[in-house]
């Protein structure tokens, strides 16, 4: 192996999904606990004096109590060099959560013990299953009251189409959690939580005559159910697993710290290290050939005392230096990384050096945008990432006219970001663009921060579109002459965008204009199957 093989072959990087109030923040907190990147671990809903999660930085997240952005950690553990590419729990920012899991090789589903599997986990699989990222099921809070674990197996199978093979096995019913069974290492746990569960929980050994003798029916139980799992032969197969077939399944509890250090060492001994990439000819690129890195999001205003903007690059291949001059494939103009950071929530390091698999954190990246490609020595360019299908539809315009300028820059800032698409047409001008999100949630974000950040507050006028189709320049004249449909141009990449006000009137206008071209966007979930 080479060096840079070598270095690829110790990352290990992964995101972690979810439905809303699973847990998925707090666990992002354990993990880093347990890694030692933090002391202490914070929780999303923390009690008074608890100090909040440190990867949610924004203070509309700390006021909603949600994932909005997307924070980056990088952790060392056993030897290896963790990526946790954290990302919005929300439905609302499906999109920025597609974009995050272009960049990871393995994805951690986070599933609530009562509700198991949630729509927006679906959703969030279902781009797993399109991206064949294997998937690692952490059965998260059984130390509350919730549902059967089998049952829990049986849900997961048959909602996934994964066969769930259980790495740990809870001693004892939700609610009533004692420890786990490891069945890969052949021991049993015993957990006991710190005051508050903000440090690393107490972990003992158990012989099956201790557990016996102290737990009792909780541990009868659990071999009871173990052998029924051996006798189905629900075991860990590593090659279903890498091919998307089967999921470990690990219980526990992120804000007892309860399991989560064997989560660390699933991820170690389970999860793939980044392989070569296909590039949009679709060769795969080697882990050693020259560097070649894929922008999977840019954050503006991270830190307000600088006002930078910073691109998050997945690096794909070679070694990454700071300082190296490379070429922004999009424009072929050179790109200088003389400020590179490693980044979790607001703190930042600076990273000299980057392997296969890290996520760098680039200052000043006025120029990239997610889906860019950077590369060292020959070109190459990775497939760009699609956009999804706007739900969603509002006219934004500065409440005061004397905000013209910060307003407009604002709305240009947050469409490099990907935050939102922007819609523009000559009848409506530059200072009434339309604003197109997957989930209204994203209009309260653009408010925030075009008022927080640019100073400009806005008003939004929602419209009645609810479905966008892409349309050429032959289809658009037809469609903007029909009643309830517009076609607008996306800033982003000048794509023609026809709306509609629902299915029926797209079906009607389609049917009263044949050869119409109204092709479907990506998780449209309007889209005719």
């Amino acid at each position: 192996m080479t060096a840079i093989s070598r270095e690829g072959a110790r990352r290990r990087t992964f995101a972690v999904i979810s439905h809303p109030d699973a847990g998925k923040s707090t666990m992002t907190e354990a993990l880093a606990l347990h890694a030692s990147a933090i002391s202490e671990a914070g929780a999303v809903h923390g009690k008074a004096g608890r100090r909040g999660v440190t990867s949610d930085w924004m203070e509309l997240e700390r006021s909603r109590g949600i994932s909005i952005t997307s924070a980056a950690l990088r952790l060392d553990y056993r030897d290896h060099v963790f990526n946790l590419v954290d990302t919005p729990g929300h439905a609302d920012f499906s999109e920025d959560t597609y974009r995050v899991l272009a960049a990871v090789d393995c994805a951690v589903m986070l599933i609530d013990a009562a509700k198991g599997m949630e729509p927006q986990t679906m959703k969030l699989f279902e781009v797993c299953r399109h991206r064949r990222i294997p998937v690692i099921t952490f059965v998260n809070k059984w130390d509350r009251p919730g549902r059967d674990a089998l049952e829990l197996l049986d849900e997961i199978e048959e909602r996934t189409g994964l066969r769930p093979t259980p790495v740990t096995w809870p001693i004892g019913m939700p609610g009533d959690f004692h420890g786990v069974v490891d069945r890969l290492r052949g021991r049993a746990s015993r957990y006991t939580r710190t005051p508050g569960g903000a440090t690393k929980a107490l972990e003992s050994e158990l012989t099956a005559e201790r557990a016996q003798a102290e737990l009792g029916r909780a541990w009868q139980q659990a071999v009871e159910e173990i052998g029924l799992l051996d006798a189905i032969g629900a075991d860990h197969d590593q090659k279903t697993f890498e091919a998307h077939e089967s999921t470990p399944v690990l219980f526990g509890a992120a804000l007892s710290n309860f399991g989560v250090a064997r989560l660390l060492d699933a991820l170690v001994e389970l999860a793939p290290a980044p392989a070569p990439r296909p590039d949009v000819a679709g060769a795969a690129r080697p882990l050693d050939a020259p560097f070649s890195g894929l922008v999977f999001k840019v954050q503006a205003n991270m830190d307000p005392a600088h006002r930078d903007r910073i691109a998050f690059v997945r690096v794909c291949s070679g070694r990454f230096e700071r300082g190296m001059v490379l070429t922004h494939a999009a424009t072929g103009r050179p790109f200088a990384t003389k400020y590179a950071h490693a980044v979790f929530g607001q703190e930042r390091t600076t990273l000299d050096e980057a392997y296969p698999g890290d996520v760098v954190g680039l200052v000043n990246a006025t120029a990239l945008r997610p889906g860019d490609t950077l590369y060292d020595g020959p070109a190459v360019a990775f497939p760009p990432i699609p956009s999804f299908a706007p739900e969603h539809f509002a006219v934004a315009r500065a409440r005061s006219s004397g905000k013209a300028k910060q307003f407009r820059r604002g709305i240009d800032q947050l469409d490099a970001e990907g935050v939102i698409q922007v819609l523009r047409s000559d009848l409506r001008g530059d200072q009434a663009p339309v604003l197109a999100a997957v989930g209204p949630m994203q209009f309260e974000v653009i408010q925030h921060r075009l008022a927080t950040e640019f100073g400009a507050e806005i008003t939004l006028d929602r419209l009645e579109y609810t479905l966008a189709r892409r349309t050429d320049p032959a289809s658009a004249e037809a469609v903007a002459r029909q009643r309830g449909a517009e076609v607008l141009t996306r800033s982003r990449d000048q794509a023609l965008l026809a709306l509609f006000t629902d299915r029926w009137r797209m079906r009607s206008i389609a049917a009263d204009h044949p050869g119409l071209t109204l092709e479907p966007l990506i998780a449209d979930t309007t889209r005719e199957h």
